[in-house]
Parts: C-alpha cells; sequence; structure tokens
C-alpha cells in the first residue's frame, strides 16, 4: 500500500492542529490521529480501534501511514496489519 504520511519539517511554530497538512495523518482525508512525533504514533495505535466514520480502505491507508511514521520516529510495531489493531470502539470513550 502506497503512503501518504510525510514527516512534518518544522517551519516556525504551529499554534493549532489546522496548521498541520493533511500529509501528517494516519486518516488524511478526515484529518484524524497526527503523527507528528514518536508519542503521537504510539497514540494512534493505542486509539486504532476507536476511530469512527472510516472505511477499511481509509484503515489500510491510515496502517501503511502509521508504519511509515514508526520507522521515521523509531517506534517498534508488533502489528503487522490494522486488523490485529481492531475497527469496532473496545471502550465507551470513542475518538472523533
Amino acid at each position: 500500500m502506497r503512503t501518504t504520511w510525510k514527516a512534518k519539517e518544522k517551519h516556525g511554530e504551529l499554534t493549532q492542529r489546522s496548521d498541520l497538512p493533511d500529509s501528517v495523518f494516519a486518516f488524511p482525508d478526515k484529518r484524524k490521529e497526527p503523527l507528528t512525533d514518536a508519542d503521537h504514533v504510539r497514540n494512534a495505535l493505542a486509539r486504532f480501534d476507536q476511530v469512527q466514520d472510516v472505511t477499511d480502505a481509509e484503515r489500510d491507508l491510515a496502517f501503511a501511514n502509521i508504519l511509515a511514521a514508526a520507522k521515521h520516529y523509531d517506534v517498534d510495531v508488533a502489528e503487522t496489519d490494522w486488523h490485529q489493531l481492531g475497527k469496532r470502539p473496545h471502550t465507551p470513550n470513542s475518538a472523533q
């Protein structure tokens, strides 16, 4: 799967999420799960099953983007497929 994720090079201070380009999000079309550093990559993995209103194709792309960001930020990912993370929320507090 071809990824859309690109590391964000800092050119001044970002003040809001809206300042980020679509290319730094796991789900770029929905602008969900920013992957701007190692902590955000780990968070995206942990919350993957909480993301709502996305298709399986969007999950395929998001997982590929997460893997690309994980490699860039040197984050170990044990999962080899997003299905190992789930697609239905397991917690009552779903991410939007």
